[in-house]
């Protein structure tokens, strides 16, 4: 039996440098997923939500928001690696590598880089991971 209890995320001493977690399930965006969350977060651009002004754009169709995919990465990872955290202090650099389109299956994975114990408070430490 694993010594770890398997909860909603991992403890500090359960993460090793170069242990990767593939965050499943992965998960198709819908038209209402990127509808909804222009709405929340304001963002009315026509290329996002508009058909006929998307088909005229350099991808020919509607695309879906950028902070959105970037929500939705950091959604899924965090049963395998922040649900036990004390809080996320950093998100050091985010790529938009390729554009994302509804009814695309985004998936995820994590990668530990790093592992520092805290200097102020010895039962705590950082995670580094890509």
């Amino acid at each position: 039996m694993n010594k770890f209890k398997r909860g909603y995320g991992r403890y500090l001493e359960e993460f090793e440098v170069e242990d990767i977690y593939v965050h499943e399930p992965g998960k198709t965006i819908t038209e209402s997923d990127n509808n909804l969350f222009c709405l929340l977060t304001y963002n009315h651009h026509p290329v996002h939500l508009d058909r006929e002004y998307a088909a005229k754009s350099q991808h020919g169709r509607i695309l879906v928001v950028g902070s959105y995919v970037f929500s939705l990465v950091v959604g899924m990872s965090v049963i395998d690696t922040s649900g036990c955290a004390i809080a996320n202090l950093e998100y050091e650099k985010v790529n938009h590598d390729a554009p994302v389109f509804i009814g695309d299956t985004i998936s995820a994975q994590s990668e530990i880089l790093d592992i520092k114990s805290s200097r102020s408070k010895p039962d705590r430490g950082i995670v580094y991971l890509e």
